[in-house]
């Protein structure tokens, strides 16, 4: 969809939930002397500005990564606090990473980077903040790139799925493709993210389903959904889910930290 903009939404507490345990995966894979790929589907513009008219608007931002901040929820080491830190350096202390601009900091000059972005406003700025990190730019659709560019060179690696998820279908054919690209790339680590909806919010059945065949269907992924209060009255996210196909060695422990800081809000 081309009206979704995640400029309003950038630094929220599912960004946190999100961002964290990529950030964790992350550093796992970067751990070993071996070139990996990242792939994103719906890379948005890299880069946000927590202090622009969209965050402030809604200040989903302020409760969430200033606030979890503020709790220590993540100390100087952990991955997430590193790429934070070397954005803002580098940006300005209101400066906030989208998932491109985070897996850049941590990746290394022997990783590729391909990234896709369909709206083309969000595709420009994504050219532009994402430029000194270089990579492969696609201004195609996400989920048909999916299974265009897998499997990649190098074949160690991860892709990160993250729709808007505002066409109902995507609850139907999101898992479907997930399980292809799965097919194509059994060595990747694929991730995909979705929302947790209240119970009166339309989609919300259909994302109650989803999350029932992709457990059925993939038994061995880890899946890590948290709660969290709606960001303002009336909005229908009541939470962040996350399944990671392949999982690397410690994600688990980091998801379940996560689940059990979030419970505490």
């Amino acid at each position: 969809m081309l009206s979704y903009q995640h400029g309003f939404h950038a630094g929220n507490l599912a960004d946190v939930h999100k961002h964290a345990l990529m950030a964790t995966a992350l550093d796992y894979l970067t751990r070993k002397d071996k070139p990996l790929s990242y792939l994103e589907t719906h890379s948005g513009r890299g880069l946000y500005a927590l202090d622009s008219a969209a965050a402030v608007k809604t200040g989903e931002a302020a409760e969430g990564i200033e606030r979890v901040e503020k709790l220590g929820w993540f100390g100087a080491a952990h991955p997430y606090a590193r790429a934070l830190k070397a954005v803002r350096a580098r940006h300005g202390p209101r400066a906030y990473p989208g998932s491109p601009m985070l897996a850049a900091e941590l990746l290394r000059p022997i990783d590729a980077l391909q990234l896709c972005e369909l709206h083309p406003q969000e595709f420009a700025a994504l050219r532009e903040a994402m430029a000194p990190h270089g990579g492969i730019f696609h201004h195609k659709d996400g989920l048909a790139m999916a299974l265009a560019l897998t499997p990649p060179t190098p074949r160690r690696g991860i892709m990160l799925i993250d729709p808007s998820w505002e066409v109902k279908a995507d609850y139907e054919t999101i898992p479907k493709l997930l399980g292809q690209v799965a097919r194509k790339w059994n060595v990747g680590i694929l991730a995909l993210w979705y929302p947790i909806l209240a119970s009166e919010v339309a989609a919300s059945a259909a994302q109650r389903k989803m999350v029932r065949s992709l457990r059925d269907a993939h038994p061995e992924a880890l899946i890590s959904e948290v709660g969290f209060p709606p960001a303002r009255e009336g909005h229908g996210m009541i939470g962040s889910g996350m399944v990671f196909l392949n999982p690397p060695w410690g994600l688990e422990g980091e998801a379940r930290r996560l689940e059990g800081l979030f419970r505490r809000l």
